[in-house]
């Protein structure tokens, strides 16, 4: 594959000769008037009909019973592994392939993390692996699912949506009953993307979503928490707003809870973006579809969603076939102004969690060396 080519394809579908970021964020509803509405109301901050009116529309578009609007998709992730009993000292199953989000949330609870394989079918967390490393490596006892060799507490499973991709759900969730195992779903690139007709993180035991100025919907930074009952909702909600006992004017917190509440400005700018989403999705479908074509006849492989999903394609990615033109390509395209990347590094190689459990990573690494990023914001595309 030329880098040449590639550029003047994207150049063509994005309709420019300037800089083509890799996704940024598309303003075309009402995300004016809401902001200023707010601005007028005064209620800019924790407290407003934005944040709640948020919310709702989040709950009535994922099917969730409750959603917990936060300040940004890690503290989501915090507080969904809080919500399900992570502990200090814990051992949490997750994939290496993933952003440094997924591993900062487990740090900061104090629980240290698993590495084990993503599938081929999914870029997510291998449900075979994780089973056949639990194998060989754990058991369950009265006080748990225990790591053998360490004698520490294995408590969840992470799986973070790679790229807008579902993992393969049922298989994870069957894992985690044999096992004993909470399954919280990593879903902050996955609003919008389906399992079997369920949205991502409404399937584990709890998820979280990310709004992050390049993700498909923005709030400029925030995130949620998908919580599978109103009563664990109410939990959530209370421990993410300082754990306050409602009260007109006393100052009184039942445990130590965090400061977490996503402003109304923000939630303002999510509620217009919201309206659009379906807007969104059809266009990136159709720029997948597009660039589906485009490699079709090439040495370089699309990376499609699994056939038991419909995906929201929120970052298009290819495989190429070896290091030497996946460098070509990044190079090329970055030198011209077409903004392509690399996938993150593996999560061991950081040095922070550099002397975690990992189990054999070798798909992990194919994908390290051999994954590209491509330009991915909505766009019309003339048919």
């Amino acid at each position: 594959m030329n880098a040449t080519y590639l550029i003047e394809f994207v150049r063509e579908i994005y309709k420019t000769n300037e800089f083509i970021p890799l996704h940024a964020p598309t303003f075309k509803g009402n995300e004016k008037a809401y902001v200023m509405e707010t601005i007028e109301s005064t209620f800019v901050s924790s407290v407003g009909k934005f944040v709640d009116d948020f919310e709702r529309n989040i709950e009535a578009y994922t099917g969730t019973a409750k959603a917990v609007a936060t300040v940004n998709g890690t503290a989501a992730l915090h507080t969904a592994l809080y919500m399900a009993d992570v502990q200090r000292g814990d051992l949490v199953i997750t994939q290496a392939l993933t952003f440094v989000a997924t591993c900062n949330a487990l740090y900061h609870m104090g629980a240290e993390p698993i590495f084990v394989d993503v599938s081929p079918i999914s870029l997510g967390l291998c449900p075979k692996a994780v089973d056949s490393f639990l194998c060989e490596y754990a058991e369950v006892t009265d006080a748990g699912c225990i790591h053998k060799k360490t004698g520490k507490r294995i408590k969840a499973v992470v799986p973070m949506h790679t790229f807008g991709h579902p993992v393969e759900l049922d298989e994870l969730v069957a894992v985690c009953v044999k096992w004993g195992l909470v399954l919280v779903e990593d879903a902050a690139e996955s609003l919008g993307s389906f399992y079997k007709d369920k949205h991502t993180g409404t399937i584990g035991d709890v998820g979280a979503l990310s709004f992050n100025g390049n993700k498909i919907i923005t709030t400029g930074g925030g995130g949620i928490v998908l919580c599978k009952n109103r009563e664990f909702g109410a939990r959530t909600k209370h421990v993410t707003t300082t754990a306050k006992v409602p009260h007109a004017y006393e100052f009184f917190h039942d445990e130590p809870g965090f400061n977490y509440r996503m402003p109304n400005l923000n939630a303002a700018l999510g509620c217009a973006q919201l309206e659009l989403i379906d807007q969104y999705l059809r266009q990136k479908r159709q720029l997948a579809e597009c660039y589906r074509e485009f490699f079709k006849e090439t040495d370089v492989q699309f990376v499609t969603e699994p056939n038991y999903a419909k995906s929201n394609y929120w970052l298009n990615a290819i495989i190429c076939p070896d290091k030497k033109s996946r460098e070509g390509i990044i190079l090329g395209t970055n030198g011209s102004g077409v903004m392509t990347r690399p996938i993150w590094k593996l999560m061991h190689r950081l040095p922070m969690f550099e002397n975690a459990i990992r189990d054999d990573l070798t798909y992990s690494e194919h994908i390290e060396a051999h994954l590209i990023n491509l330009p991915s914001t909505p766009v019309v595309i003339n048919s």
